[in-house]
């Protein structure tokens, strides 16, 4: 999929206002992102910073976004726990699904995120799609629609070369 579609995409729906951390998952996404005027990214030293940035954008009316790799799921653990989930703040969480599949898959420090990101927002019961080739509109509208509907912010999973 093409870095400018996907955010095109994004923007149609509102989505302009993110904060994050480099990933090479996103490496094409993130150049276009910093370029678009439309977009307000304000980069971040961890994903738990990210997430409280992104969640500001709630309390003007908004939805915000934090782009992330799956590593820093265990960075935001406990601030969707006890502040996004417990407050009901949603929140697009666009993460770089490094390690997907398991071996012999990516680096090996990526192996177990790799298989344990689906099933970390399984047990946190955040709803999250993963992302194609193919049906960008559909999953995320899917995805935002349980979002809205329950108030809760919801993962978007991108494996590596889905952006590009």
């Amino acid at each position: 999929m093409d870095a400018q579609a996907f955010w095109n995409v994004l923007k149609a729906r509102g989505l302009t206002f993110f904060a994050g951390v480099p990933d090479s998952t996103f490496t094409a996404a993130y150049n276009v992102m910093v370029k678009d005027p439309e977009i307000r990214y304000i980069p971040a030293v961890r994903e738990d910073v990210a997430l409280g940035i992104a969640s500001a954008a709630y309390f003007a009316g908004r939805l915000g976004g934090v782009m992330m790799q799956n590593s820093g799921i265990g960075n935001i653990v406990n601030p969707l726990t006890s502040f996004s989930l417990m407050y009901k703040i949603p929140v697009l969480l666009i993460v770089g699904w490094r390690g997907y599949g398991g071996p012999p898959n990516d680096a090996p420090e990526h192996w177990i995120m790799g298989v344990k990101s689906p099933e970390i927002f399984d047990l946190l019961d955040v709803p999250h799609e993963i992302l194609e080739a193919d049906g960008l509109e559909s999953t995320l509208d899917r995805l935002l629609a349980v979002m809205h509907q329950r108030s809760v912010p919801g993962a978007l999973l991108v494996r590596a070369g889905v952006i590009e």
